[in-house]
């Protein structure tokens, strides 16, 4: 007899369009799979959602062909008419929001309430993009030389390859696309095989939009599979552009490989992401803060919350806090609004966090919420854990390293802000970064040149979660990659400089003679 979860999960498939998939059939326009078959687990229940039919070598060439095709027409097409298809996107997302994000949620594990956040996400870059379509600026310049002029514009690339990983499996691929799309390229996704049928259901939905005005289907591929397919992307010159979100250990993969054929990346890979908790903190809120990064997606964002960095004078009272904060989370199924923390993603996950555990200890940590695997009714899929609070030294190896899993570190420090901000970069990663303190001078320096390292900056606000209009990335190991808003659309095009000589004859340029 099905139960409740699982007759809406297959109301939500239908609604999204990615129902009879147990077969390994596909459904959705540009969806190529001859490879092997992937299995879709959900971490909710462990139940098996549905099998998917990979992408083989002939496949992908298909799909690249087939996109190279889309690119000669969607390029010529002006930016605001582009910027028209991505609003007609955002409108589907709309009308589709709750069915996405609660497969969001049970294919990923992470909240309901978060999952419609993933999606609210890709709505809200929609409406960037579509604005951002009439304002694909370049600059006039004045030119040394009499009866000229000079400017620089922006072109589209042609083929943008997007690696995404599972912990947001819609969002960060609508962060690309949408720039990409209103640039004029063309877009080719490798979700996580970890999950799959997100992707299927945002190529659905892409995919009526561009029937409905009659455009190439190749403007929107997809292709699914593990690493190898991965691979297919990042060796192949036809592909101008890869964005690659995952691991630092990944990113280096990727970045050398794609280097070696002179092609462009865009990397946003670890975090290991800390809070200064100084003595002028409001205290609530840095409660607040702390245990959703740290908690949030059960600590699997690049921008969870890793490690607390409290002041000596009031460390005793943000770890007793927390400790309390900690006793009222509520863990469990995540498509109920009442839970806190949902699942991890996969029983391999499970592993990951329970070494991390031993180690700290090891190392000489003490845990203060000691953690666990749940198991029992409700908790059948063996991927439910509690969250972590464990004293530690920044030195610690595991402390270096992300542990994608909620496990909080509490470091302390003593003396002025700058030891704190010293401890804080102290890391090879540089994602995000929080201060907590009503101090001026202390936000002031923690935002200064010599502060905080990392991409993303933030006073008296928590380091998980960004605004669509900041542009999103890290430093240092990071990789050095920007996502959606500011003026990351750049990535997504190449800079052309013009000059047009309107005169009669040919001078040149720094006053150089060539008479004939």
């Amino acid at each position: 007899m099905e139960t409740t979860i699982e007759k809406t999960i297959q109301k939500t498939l239908t609604k999204l369009g990615v129902q009879n998939l147990n077969q390994g059939t596909s459904t959705g326009s540009n969806f190529f799979g001859n490879g092997e078959i992937i299995e879709s687990f959900s971490p909710v229940d462990g139940n098996l959602i549905a099998k998917v039919t990979t992408t083989s070598k002939d496949d992908f060439e298909t799909v690249i062909e087939t996109a190279q095709d889309a690119f000669k027409t969607w390029r010529l097409k002006p930016a605001p008419q582009r910027g028209e298809i991505v609003r007609q996107f955002g409108l589907k997302l709309r009308e589709l929001k709750q069915p996405l994000g609660e497969l969001v949620s049970y294919e990923m594990g992470k909240s309901l309430q978060e999952g419609l956040g993933e999606v609210q996400e890709m709505i809200d870059i929609c409406d960037f993009a579509v604005g951002l379509s009439r304002q694909l600026q370049g600059s006039t310049l004045h030119s040394e030389r009499p009866g000229h002029r000079m400017y620089d514009q922006y072109h589209p690339l042609g083929i943008v390859g997007i690696i995404s990983a599972f912990n947001f499996p819609v969002a960060v691929w609508a962060w690309n696309t949408a720039l990409a799309w209103i640039a004029g390229d063309v877009c080719i996704w490798k979700a996580s095989e970890k999950a799959p049928l997100c992707s299927i259901a945002c190529q659905n939905i892409i995919a009526d939009v561009l029937k409905e005005n009659n455009l190439p289907e190749g403007i929107s591929c997809i292709v699914n599979g593990d690493y190898k397919v991965g691979e297919y992307m990042t060796t192949d010159k036809r592909v101008a552009l890869i964005s690659a979100t995952g691991s630092i250990r990944m990113g280096k993969i990727v970045a050398k490989t794609v280097a070696e054929r002179l092609g462009r990346s865009l990397l946003e890979l670890g975090g290991n992401n800390a809070i200064i908790v100084t003595p002028d903190a409001d205290i609530k809120m840095t409660i607040i803060g702390a245990v959703f990064g740290a908690v949030g997606t059960a600590g699997q964002r690049c921008t969870s919350t890793r490690r607390l960095i409290i002041h000596e004078s009031i460390y005793d009272t943000v770890k007793n806090s927390l400790i309390d904060a900690y006793k009222q989370l509520s863990i469990g199924n995540p498509l109920d609004e009442k839970n806190h923390v949902g699942p991890l993603i996969d029983k391999a996950a499970v592993e990951m966090y329970k070494n991390a555990l031993q180690q700290v200890v090891e190392e000489g940590g003490n845990l203060v919420v000691e953690g666990g695997v749940l198991s029992g009714e409700g908790y059948e899929s063996g991927c439910y854990v509690k969250p972590a609070i464990a004293e530690a030294e920044n030195h610690f190896e595991i402390v270096q390293n992300e542990t994608f899993a909620p496990v909080l570190y509490l470091l302390k420090y003593s003396g002025d802000v700058e030891n704190a901000i010293e401890i804080q970069n102290g890391v090879v990663q540089g994602l995000s970064s929080a201060i907590m303190t009503n101090n001026l001078r202390e936000a002031e320096k923690f935002l200064s040149q010599a502060g905080s390292d990392c991409g993303i900056a933030n006073v008296n606000i928590g380091t998980s979660g960004a605004e669509i209009g900041g542009a999103f990335g890290g430093e240092k190991e990071t990789g050095g990659g920007r996502e959606s808003g500011s003026d990351a659309w750049k990535v997504y095009m190449r800079r052309q400089t013009n000059t047009i000589n309107y005169t009669t004859e040919l001078p040149l340029a720094q006053g150089i003679k060539f008479d004939l």
